[in-house]
């Protein structure tokens, strides 16, 4: 739904969405042409900007792929300080390759890990440094139509539908509407966790998904957070005071969470992929000493603890913790994704 200032903006979302809807047209009359490869190549984005799930998506793939098959991922590398095409080595700092391609090199050291904002120059020079790789996931490539992928996994969000948003600036929608008919997969996320097979049955409804077309729900599940120097985990107890420092585009689900397994805790937000500075870095220790409580810690989410490692001197005899999230396939899904996923990659030849 629109917040009411955001229908000022409505005109221009017209404007805009005739921009897009002339784009997509020539590239599916092919005067924009797209390239296809013979090779497994994975989509994962969404029509919206904003936080839909696509990092831990891209890692839950990762996490089963990973030990199968040669797997790489390529990623536009945002906020960066770096042009053009990178591969993710012993060297690297977020700086280089950006703060979620960062968290899957330092989560799964056995993938590939690149950045490029083209990804079409992007996957040839990956396969050249890594010729062994067997698929390459993309993240957040969805609107980037010059790279026909093989697989596209679109995701929206269970509190905001793309079949219910505007497109840009009255809503949050990048891309219009019937750009899903390019998914093979729609998976809606951030579910409720008593979510009804009835309700499941009217979002689906409302999808209207196609009959190559598959609907997945997923919900977030919170693990035991851990120190984000010593990565030793721990409990979140009723008792702790937290102060939950976060720089994500939705922060929504945290806080509920933190809502419903702590009795207070204070916030310090910042933009999405903010970049920490020595300013920062004073803000959170004056907040974190002004909580009386004796039992207290600093929380974060993986991005940020990713771009607050840099002050590794200043922070480590703090408690910093950090709060892994991924995704939970619902209503027994998790087998039909992950064979939809395998059957895939297996029809290519040089995964068999």
């Amino acid at each position: 739904m629109l917040k009411s200032f955001r229908y000022l903006f409505l005109p221009l979302s017209f404007f805009y969405g005739i921009i897009i809807w002339i784009r997509n047209k020539l590239f599916d009359k092919n005067y924009l042409k797209s390239s296809s490869f013979n090779f497994p190549i994975i989509c994962v984005g969404n029509l919206a900007v904003g936080g839909t799930g696509k990092t831990p998506m891209v890692e839950y793939l990762l996490r089963f792929l990973k030990n199968d098959y040669a797997t790489a991922t390529i990623s536009r590398g945002y906020k960066r300080k770096t042009k053009g095409y990178g591969l993710a080595n012993e060297n690297t700092t977020t700086l280089d390759i950006g703060d979620e391609p960062m968290q899957f090199h330092l989560k799964f050291p056995d993938v590939s890990v690149a950045v490029g904002e083209e990804r079409l120059e992007a996957i040839p020079q990956l396969l050249h440094d890594r010729p062994k790789t067997q698929v390459i996931i993309l993240d957040d490539a969805f609107q980037h139509r010059q790279v026909n992928a093989g697989l596209n996994i679109l995701l929206t969000d269970y509190t905001n539908l793309y079949t219910r948003d505007f497109l840009l600036p009255a809503g949050d929608l990048r891309d219009i509407k019937k750009s899903a008919a390019r998914a093979q997969i729609i998976i809606v996320t951030k579910c409720k966790h008593n979510l009804s097979k009835e309700e499941r049955d009217l979002i689906v409804q409302e999808l209207k998904p196609a009959s190559h077309q598959q609907v997945f729900f997923t919900e977030i599940l919170y693990n035991n957070p851990y120190h984000l120097f010593t990565k030793k985990e721990a409990l979140i107890s009723h008792s702790e005071d937290i102060l939950l420092v976060c720089g994500i585009a939705n922060p929504k689900p945290l806080n509920d969470f933190l809502t419903a397994h702590v009795q207070t805790y204070d916030m310090l937000r910042y933009p999405d992929h903010h970049i920490f500075d020595s300013g920062d870095l004073a803000e959170i220790k004056k907040e974190f000493n002004k909580i009386t409580c004796s039992n207290k810690i600093i929380l974060t989410t993986e991005k940020d603890g990713v771009r607050l490692k840099k002050f590794e001197n200043e922070l480590k005899e703090l408690p910093v913790y950090v709060l892994p999230i991924q995704h939970s396939f619902m209503f027994n899904g998790a087998k039909i994704f992950s064979d939809t996923v395998r059957e895939f990659i297996e029809s290519f030849d040089n995964c068999r």
